[in-house]
């Protein structure tokens, strides 16, 4: 497992204080990833999106920050319609798998409908 997987695990558990702590070391890759987690716990979020999206060289990275960025704004309706396409390209997405609880938890509905 890499430090992008643990990250987005530690993120999924709501354990944000060890998040921020492992962000806040000197020796912590910024990945795309990494900045992403970072952007969903910060409280000023917009460099780190844009920080990462300067980043992302994959479809499938560019597409977690298109996620991450319509989560933050809280654009819902364009959220659903990212979340279930990502998804179906990339089943094994945690980060985007948790950003589409977060939808159902605020608005009740299942994004992957």
């Amino acid at each position: 497992m890499n430090n992008d997987e643990i990250l987005i695990r530690q993120l999924v558990a709501g354990n944000t204080t060890t998040v921020t702590a492992t962000l806040a070391r000197p020796d912590t890759e910024h990945s795309t990833a990494t900045l992403l987690v970072a952007a969903l716990v910060a409280k000023t979020p917009e460099g780190l999106l844009e920080r990462a999206s300067r980043l992302a060289r994959t479809t499938r990275d560019r597409q977690l920050v298109a996620i991450a960025a319509a989560h933050l704004a809280g654009d819902t309706d364009r959220l659903g319609a990212l979340i279930r396409d990502h998804l179906v390209d990339h089943p094994d997405s945690l980060l985007a798998a948790w950003i589409a609880t977060q939808l159902a938890g605020t608005t009740g509905t299942n994004p992957q409908e």
